[in-house]
């Protein structure tokens, strides 16, 4: 009985937060609910922060939201975090229920990524409070922008939330363990520079920036570079994401600009694909002349997004997971990802961050849904973590 879930009240947090509009940059709808809803719940006006918005890409209109949430044991202090925006699949989504699954009723996607996991954050806290169960402090932290960068977990700052001395990240799609690990990234932009020329008049003169990157490109699919990577110690992945340039179809292309990706769960080998990338796309460059020799140029920019992190077994917030997971009929188990977090930001500002899911499937698809029984055990793993002695 201690930690029962209302299961209607609970499918109806889930149900109001995925009809609430809130893309990446735009949260402030679905942020007011959740504050509404913590509040009906006995959350107290002055519990509440936004924060962060100042350290956010322009273009944001609110921060993160902070809730801070006091003990009623002395321990130390826990934090809950989710993260608030949906992709732009998500837009207008209408959900309705379809036996033990929830679905967009139309021709988008239905957000679960990570609506889901706001309402099991929303759940666990009215549960605790509404039954007055024993409960360290608990920070909340529902974070912007995750979608488009992890811009919520990069403008957070640990003492805005009390130094938590351990989080649960709620996130993820499909069946997930506990998470402890997650892949680094870095992101680069080729910026290539031809010459321009008449394309009929006097094609020989020109230097087109598109052969330079299509060059660069098949050179590193050819030796492996591109995709799944695996070099001997060196493992990861690559990308091209983007390709903008060109004026006009009788213009040789004089600058083209294309960006992309590199990952890997070493630091090591991130740096070593990220530099194979840069040496193919200068020397592609360097390789494509006119009748006069002259050759084009690129400037390659590396920056780093996120680092990889994996936390020890030992670890008080893996430790207090694997007590906690059968108890909410998961497995106590853990394991380690291929993707990007806020858990890979918020670990590596010093709090230890393990994400489990709350029952989103296809997430960023058309055939995304939330299934029921698997969300109302994220629902009861988060009251348990944030209640177990």
């Amino acid at each position: 009985m201690k930690w029962k879930i209302n299961k209607e009240t609970a499918v109806q947090n889930l149900m109001d937060l995925l009809a609430a509009e809130g893309p990446s940059g735009g949260e402030g709808p679905v942020a007011e609910v959740v504050k509404q809803k913590l509040l009906a719940a006995g959350c107290k006006p002055d519990w509440f922060r936004n924060a962060g918005l100042k350290r956010l890409p322009k273009g944001f209109t609110v921060g993160n939201l902070i809730v801070k949430i006091p003990g009623t044991v002395k321990a130390p202090r826990i934090m809950f975090s989710a993260h608030l925006d949906t992709v732009p699949l998500c837009r207008g989504a209408v959900p309705v229920r379809k036996g033990t699954r929830i679905v967009p009723k139309g021709k988008t996607g239905l957000g679960g990524d990570n609506r889901a996991s706001v309402a099991a954050v929303v759940t666990m806290v009215e549960t605790v409070l509404k039954n007055n169960l024993p409960h360290p402090p608990i920070t909340l932290l529902f974070t912007v922008g995750e979608e488009n960068g992890l811009h919520g977990a990069k403008a957070f700052k640990p003492a805005e939330g009390g130094n938590p001395a351990m989080c649960f990240n709620l996130d993820g799609s499909g069946r997930r363990n506990g998470v402890i690990g997650a892949l680094g990234a870095a992101r680069w932009i080729a910026n290539i520079h031809g010459k321009s020329v008449h394309a009929a008049i006097n094609p020989e003169g020109g230097v087109s920036a598109a052969i330079i990157a299509a060059n660069a490109i098949a050179f590193l699919k050819a030796t492996g570079w591109f995709g799944r990577i695996s070099k001997g110690s060196c493992t990861g992945t690559a990308n091209v994401g983007s390709m903008n340039g060109g004026e006009a179809d009788n213009q040789v292309m004089d600058f083209l600009k294309v960006t992309g990706e590199c990952r890997s769960h070493n630091p090591a080998s991130l740096q070593k694909i990220s530099n194979a990338w840069k040496k193919a796309f200068e020397k592609a460059a360097r390789g494509v002349k006119n009748d006069k020799s002259e050759c084009g140029s690129v400037e390659f920019i590396i920056t780093g997004d996120y680092r990889s992190f994996r936390l020890k077994k030992s670890a008080l917030a893996v430790q207090r997971f694997l007590r906690a997971a059968p108890l909410a009929g998961r497995k106590a188990d853990v394991e380690v990802i291929n993707a990007g977090l806020d858990a890979n930001i918020l670990n590596e500002k010093g709090v230890p961050t393990l994400t489990f899911d709350a029952g989103n499937f296809h997430a960023h698809d058309l055939n995304e849904y939330v299934d029921i029984p698997r969300y109302l055990e994220g629902c009861k793993l988060a009251t348990v973590l944030a209640t177990e002695e």
